[in-house]
């Protein structure tokens, strides 16, 4: 399916960009260079009339994307928390994109419930609403469980979804491959791995079961963080297409005026929300990967609620430490062990200078410091990055798109609720704690105490290992050695096994 058909859906693109305008507004918020423009233009307008029509009564960008498909709509939601980027105009159109798409019928729904639940509707919900918010995946109901009358929320995948994103998904492979083949430097961005790895958290995205257990797994891990909770998943009420959740009563988070009328400090939330997601993804190596305002409310009493759980993010225990070393060295502005660190996880090139790549960080880093969050262009910033890897050789790290597209948004969020933010300064705190835990000597006991343990776990099999890797070398060499090899060896793991023990009881005791 990914052949040059696709050619089709890429020229419409850009068709449907120039029919409804939005092209114009695209490079006017994006502030494209004359020459950008000029190609834009003269590569678009011919092909217009190939363009889609959209919806005529909504402005310009959000009528050509709502018009192209989910795919799309996806990357217009990240664009919508980015007005440093796009500007606070657009951003404001594609806030649109986050829960107010038009919805599917209500009967549709409802057929959809009973199929996948194989029960009548009215047996499994004493009521049940017309849609309250519709995104690009799907939309969801308000509801009231019949046998126990708790007020819950619906969401019902869209029909015919599952079609609509392989069609798009197609046509971003392709578009990889020409990107691959026409500017071969391109290539240690990995563009193809990187629409492979959106392939497959959409397909997560796209099964229900999947979001319930992702929904449940989350609510463990943040059960005691104070100021944010989740809504409980009714997995009886839930399947493939289906998913059911307590009813999250609150105010939706890109609501500035009400959340003044309410008296609710949005300076304390937009830290909270940055201070939360730095927790969950360094604590637990488990985070929410959607965390845009539509995703997001404010209960009355100033706690921060979380739903649609269809994108989470995972990242191992080593990543966990790189990133927060990473993070750690640009809050101390100790630019050398920025570039220590990127070295010794092997981001850069080992054949590369690493005092001229510190250099480099620090032309990045140095501008944030001391200045007016407003004044800073994320926009340039991340343009100025890109030249630096590009400089440096250094490959897309696809364990950390997830993460560092998130890291965009969540900052989006936070700005978008004060603006004078500046996400070093709120990091610091969270980011210095998982240092000192995880780095320091009470964390080395504990590295030694799990590598013990593993070793002494393969204790059984180890001694016959190592002697028929002995007994082939040196049979080649010299006569084979005394049979007291394994004896040793067993000795040794069982000495290691003991070690563990006690250096888990000191780590505790830490």
């Amino acid at each position: 399916m990914r052949g040059p058909h696709n050619i089709w859906r890429l020229v419409r693109t850009g068709a449907t960009f120039e029919r409804t305008g939005a092209m114009g507004e695209v490079l006017d918020a994006m502030d494209a260079p004359p020459i950008l423009r000029t190609a834009a233009r003269i590569a678009g307008w011919p092909f217009q009339w190939l363009g889609l029509k959209g919806d005529p009564a909504m402005p310009p960008v959000t009528r050509a994307i709502t018009a192209l498909g989910p795919a799309y709509i996806k990357f217009g939601q990240i664009l919508s928390t980015r007005p440093d980027v796009v500007g606070p105009e657009m951003a404001q159109q594609l806030r649109v994109l986050q829960d107010k798409l038009p919805p599917f019928p209500t009967e549709t729904a409802k057929a959809v419930i009973e199929a996948e639940l194989q029960q009548p509707v009215d047996e499994v919900f004493s009521e049940f609403s017309a849609p309250v918010a519709a995104a690009s995946i799907a939309q969801v109901h308000r509801a009231r469980l019949a046998d126990t009358g708790e007020e819950v929320a619906v969401k019902v995948l869209r029909p015919g979804i599952e079609r609509a994103f392989r069609k798009d998904i197609d046509a971003f492979y392709f578009a990889a491959s020409i990107i691959e083949f026409l500017a071969p430097f391109s290539r240690r961005l990995r563009p193809s791995e990187v629409i492979k790895h959106f392939d497959g958290v959409v397909q997560g995205e796209l099964d229900f079961r999947l979001e319930s257990a992702s929904a449940n797994q989350f609510a463990s891990n943040t059960a005691h963080d104070e100021g944010f909770t989740l809504p409980q998943v009714k997995w009886h009420e839930s399947g493939r297409r289906v998913m059911t959740m307590g009813w999250a009563e609150g105010l939706p988070l890109g609501d500035n005026e009400a959340l003044d009328a309410a008296g609710l400090d949005r300076v304390a939330i937009g830290e909270r929300v940055l201070q939360l997601f730095l927790k969950h993804a360094l604590r637990d190596g488990y985070f929410h990967g959607d965390m845009h305002q539509g995703n997001l409310k404010v209960a009355p009493n100033g706690d921060i609620i979380a739903y649609d759980f269809g994108i989470m993010g995972h990242i191992d225990e080593y990543t966990r430490r790189v990133y927060a070393e990473i993070l750690y060295g640009f809050i101390q502005r100790d630019y050398r062990r920025v570039a220590e660190v990127h070295f010794e996880a092997g981001y850069v090139p080992a054949d590369r200078d690493v005092d001229e790549f510190a250099r480099a960080l620090r032309a990045v880093g140095e501008p944030i410091f001391g200045m007016d969050a407003t004044k800073i262009s994320m926009g340039k910033l991340l343009s100025y990055l890109f030249e630096v890897t590009e400089r440096f050789g250094m490959e897309t790290r696809i364990e950390l798109i997830l993460l560092q597209r998130t890291m965009v948004v969540v900052e989006g969020v936070a700005r978008s609720l004060s603006p004078q933010i500046n996400i070093w300064e709120v990091a610091q705190p969270v980011v210095t704690d998982y240092i000192t835990r995880s780095l320091g000597p009470r964390a080395a006991l504990r590295d030694l105490a799990q590598t013990a343990q593993v070793m002494a776990r393969f204790g059984p099999r180890l001694p016959g290992l190592v002697e028929q890797a002995l007994m082939k070398q040196v049979s080649e060499q010299t006569p084979p050695p005394r049979r007291r090899w394994p004896g040793l060896i067993a000795a040794a793991l069982t000495g290691m096994a003991i070690g563990a023990a006690i250096a888990l009881a000191v780590a505790e005791m830490l």
